[in-house]
């Protein structure tokens, strides 16, 4: 081979390498643009999505905004509603509390006035007629006797009392009260009279009883004896002598076989161990009523819890024991005491005191005040 043909192989060879060597670099390319368009593609189509979803959601808030704006002005409407309502209500709240007002003004102008008017009338009284003062305090004395004597029955309080307003009286140095200071006079002196009652002494010796129960003895039968005890015959200790003892025995047992009592007398009833306790908390509590009636004036319940205690202790406890009698003797004298007092139905001098309360007192209440007669 010559060196020309080795060149023109060594060119073919070449050739053949570079295009061997191209076929893969344009394929390489070519892929790549394809790559390139579908990235594009991707691109383009990610864009339109992003931009309808953009308009949608714009579009929707748009929606919300527009809801929520006429939400807010319905609202607002309301509240200018409200707020108008309440205006108006405060509006006429406000009237109607100075409407009040205005009327409390008057109402404490008039009061003013009429304080006034008082003060120049107790200043009148006080400097004119200051002995009324004295006869209005006779006249609450002899008013206070009277519900100490009528509700209370304390007559020597009301005797101290009408003895007060008489003093009361005496201080005034009037003459003209002589009439009723002679009836005050004459009502201490019905009272004097009164025959008085020891009420705290009564409810002692009422306790003094109740705690005299545990000692009363219990009546019993032991009087009558009895026939099956009776030994009659006294039996002998020895063996010997059985036929003597039994033929003893029987006679003892044919003599009082059939026993024949005469009676005159009703007989006691008998009470077992545990009766007897509740019989002597009966007795307390009818002694315990009596000493509460004491107080309250109670003639008729008082003598009627001492009568029950009497008819018990009679009948359930022995009336021939010394303690017995002398609690008999205490309930009887007890049951005949009177724990009412005879009372004057009125007292003389209260009508009286009433009757110048109102022709002085009262008329000088009435009188204008010196300095209005002279306006």
């Amino acid at each position: 081979m010559t060196e020309q043909e080795k060149t023109s192989a060594v060119v073919e060879e070449t050739r053949e390498a570079v295009d061997t060597t191209s076929q893969p670099v344009a394929t390489e390319k070519k892929s790549k643009n394809n790559t390139a368009l579908i990235l594009s593609a991707v691109a383009i189509a990610i864009a339109l999505a992003a931009g309808v979803g953009l308009y949608g959601w714009g579009k929707q808030q748009a929606v919300n905004q527009t809801a929520t704006s006429d939400a807010l002005a319905n609202q607002l409407t309301a509240l200018q509603k409200a707020q108008e309502s309440q205006k108006a209500e405060l509006e006429g709240i406000i009237k109607q509390q100075a409407a009040q007002l205005k009327q409390a003004n008057r109402q404490q102008e008039t009061l003013a006035k009429q304080l006034d008017e008082v003060q120049q009338k107790v200043a009148t009284i006080s400097g004119s007629d200051a002995k009324t003062w004295l006869l209005a305090q006779a006249d609450f004395l002899v008013k206070l006797a009277g519900r100490k004597l009528w509700s209370d029955q304390d007559v020597t309080t009301a005797a101290a009392l009408l003895k007060s307003a008489d003093a009361s009286l005496a201080d005034m140095n009037d003459p003209s009260l002589i009439t009723v200071r002679r009836a005050i006079t004459d009502d201490i002196a019905s009272l004097s009279a009164v025959s008085q009652v020891d009420y705290d002494g009564i409810i002692l010796k009422l306790n003094q009883l109740s705690n005299q129960v545990d000692n009363l003895r219990l009546a019993d039968n032991d009087s009558d004896g009895s026939p099956m005890d009776s030994d009659g015959e006294e039996l002998s200790s020895s063996i010997s002598e059985w036929r003597i003892n039994l033929q003893k025995s029987w006679q003892n047992f044919m003599d009082n076989f059939i026993t024949i009592r005469r009676r005159d007398d009703t007989a006691v009833p008998l009470l077992a161990p545990n009766q007897d306790i509740y019989l002597r908390e009966n007795i307390r509590s009818r002694l315990l009523v009596a000493a509460q009636a004491v107080p309250r004036h109670q003639e008729e319940t008082y003598r009627q819890a001492l009568e029950n205690v009497s008819t018990w202790v009679r009948a359930y406890y022995d009336t021939d024991d010394a303690t017995t009698k002398a609690f008999l003797d205490e309930v009887d004298q007890l049951s005949q005491q009177n724990i009412s007092m005879d009372l004057p139905e009125t007292l003389q001098s209260q009508a009286m005191l009433e009757k110048l309360m109102q022709t002085r007192v009262r008329n000088l209440l009435a009188q204008p005040a010196a300095g209005t007669t002279e306006a």
